[in-house]
């Protein structure tokens, strides 16, 4: 089965910041530290430092694709760095 790419990740979460899908956060609120989040069935771990969302480190479809952050990935294969500022804002709203 081929790996999730960044952009269809990114799909899920530009979907989510336009309210085109659900999105539930799984965990505790904090501020910090690696956040769980389902969009329609997609399951998210965001990087979230002082409430900015800095990367998503994995991502799993609902037909079990993944998809996981590489520090060493050049720019545009996170699918966060494909967020435009406004779909940036409504994430990080949508999580605090």
């Amino acid at each position: 089965m081929p790996a999730l790419t960044a952009r269809e990740v990114y799909q899920q979460l530009r979907d989510a910041a336009q309210g085109i899908r659900n999105f539930k956060r799984l965990d505790e609120h904090c501020a910090s530290n690696p956040v769980q989040v389902d969009i329609d069935g997609w399951r998210l771990t965001l990087d979230v430092d002082a409430g900015h969302l800095r990367h998503c480190l994995h991502g799993q479809s609902p037909d079990g694709r993944e998809y996981a952050f590489d520090n060493g990935q050049r720019f545009g294969t996170d699918p966060v760095s494909l967020l435009s500022t406004w779909e940036l804002a409504q994430i990080e709203r949508l999580l605090a």
